[in-house]
């Protein structure tokens, strides 16, 4: 026993430098604190894309950890924060653009400080109740009842995952049900709804792509028919797949006919809203969403319309003890946190997350201090923002998509010889000029670019610089 307690003497000493003194805390987060408050002040000089060749990346040797903060922030610097793209920036205008509002860091920052657990009201009733609340405010927003089953994830793929499964145990959809049961959805649909029905179980179930209408939204008529012919035939149908904002245009189904048509067949109607369903907090959006709140269950990303850093997604779930019945756990050595409250469920209950980061605090902090004021305004922002560039970039020359119901437009330049790859090349233009970020699509064999408006930093002078480079471009790539 004398060698271990010397040895626990020795160790004891080592592991105290995992503890600094408040000098050095204070030095190293004066530091961070520069450089995040330096990073934001650059934003509209350093570009929303760099390029990079390709090769791995490494980073300095971590075994001793000797490396002083100026050493490890100027490293961080030069290989993550200057190259690729700047998700931060207001010209992020590809793909679907993720936020970053200030106060939801500082609110990441005391998270991990204080590394509150976030998973069973016994081990913070606080950080549940907050996260509780902020389900509860999220779904007054979307329509939903406020004894709704809900949780904070890191974001769409795990939400759809959540309802997934639980509409997949709540149908029964299990053993040899499994083969002849029918989810419906459109080409339209995120590709995380696939992953999710694989992860699920449900890879061997029988995927119907229902056909799109001249807005790219599912054809009800179709879907109904589908069906009809689906049962006639034997087969279960159990799940219809509806989409509140489309990645590649920003379409939003016919919720309300979708929802009708599920009462109908008896089919479980899933809503994946993570892009758009942030756009009915807009009064004059609330008739585009009608009957996403005759859903069974939805998906929202806050760190997309709520503009929040990446690594929040929420599920709503109508029946709540489904949910439960489909995520919750026991185990022995949990038996104190058992029945501690007056909550149905802990938030470890309803996900398949035990260890849970304490999510909610970016969000709870960045609407207490900025309010749902000023995030119904930027929201409001981006779709004007679309609207406005659909409408200019036809008057130098462009072909446009549908008229944005969001905040995606989609558009392409009508080259008189190999139009997809000039259109390529007119992306590639913009990427080196590197104040822009966008992205491109291919519908029905034709290549269309994309512009997805929704970073809260972006404004009308940067979709004038994107047009003016656009111009440039053309008349660059005419030329040759």
């Amino acid at each position: 026993m004398k060698e271990e307690l010397n040895e626990l003497s020795k160790v004891e000493q080592l592991a105290r430098q995992l503890e600094p003194d408040q000098k050095v805390l204070r030095q190293w987060s004066e530091s961070v604190l520069q450089y995040g408050l330096s990073f934001v002040d650059e934003l509209d000089s350093s570009g929303a894309y760099q390029a990079h060749d390709g090769s791995t990346l490494h980073f300095d040797d971590i075994q001793e950890g000797r490396g002083n903060i100026d050493q490890v922030i100027q490293e961080l610097k030069d290989k993550v924060d200057s190259i690729g793209i700047n998700p931060a920036s207001g010209g992020h205008l590809g793909y679907i653009p993720g936020g970053g509002l200030y106060p939801a860091a500082l609110g990441d920052y005391l998270a991990a400080v204080t590394n509150r657990y976030a998973g069973i009201f016994y081990a913070n009733p606080g950080a549940v109740s907050m996260e509780n609340d902020m389900i509860k405010w999220t779904a007054e927003q979307m329509g939903y009842p406020s004894n709704c089953g809900g949780n904070l994830c890191s974001g769409g793929s795990i939400a759809n995952l959540i309802a997934i499964t639980t509409a997949r145990d709540k149908m029964n959809i299990e053993g040899e049900r499994v083969r002849d049961a029918v989810v419906y959805m459109t080409q339209q649909v995120h590709h995380c709804i696939h992953k999710a029905l694989r992860i699920a179980g449900l890879g061997n179930t029988i995927w119907r792509n229902i056909p799109l209408d001249a807005s790219f939204r599912m054809d009800v008529e179709r879907l109904e028919k589908q069906i009809q012919v689906d049962r006639q035939a034997g087969l279960n149908p159990f799940l219809v797949v509806g989409s509140a904002g489309t990645t590649d245009v920003g379409a939003v189904d016919p919720l309300e006919d979708l929802a009708r048509i599920c009462s109908a067949s008896g089919c479980w109607f899933h809503v994946d809203g993570a892009y758009g369903a942030a756009f009915r907090l807009l009064e004059d959006k609330a008739e585009l969403f009608s009957g996403m709140e005759l859903s069974d269950s939805m998906v929202i990303d806050p760190h997309k319309g709520f503009f929040l850093p990446y690594g929040l997604g929420i599920v709503l779930v109508k029946d709540k003890l489904a949910m439960a019945k489909s995520h919750a756990y026991q185990a022995n050595y949990m038996q104190d946190a058992m029945n501690d409250s007056d909550l149905d469920f802990s938030p470890a209950d309803l996900s398949p997350e035990l260890t849970k980061h304490f999510r909610g605090l970016r969000m709870w902090m960045s609407l207490k201090l900025l309010g749902s004021t000023a995030l119904k305004a930027g929201i409001r922002e981006k779709h004007l923002l679309a609207k406005y560039f659909w409408h200019s970039i036809q008057g130098i020359g462009f072909e446009v998509g549908p008229e944005p119901a969001l905040s995606v437009v989609t558009y392409r330049y009508p080259f008189e010889e190999s139009a997809n790859e000039m259109n390529l090349e007119l992306m590639k233009y913009v990427l080196a000029d590197g104040h822009n970020f966008i992205s491109s699509t291919t519908i029905e064999e034709e290549v269309w670019l994309r512009l997805a408006v929704l970073s809260f930093r972006t404004h009308r002078d940067r979709i004038d610089h994107l047009m003016d480079t656009l111009r440039k471009g053309v008349e660059n790539l005419r030329s040759r």
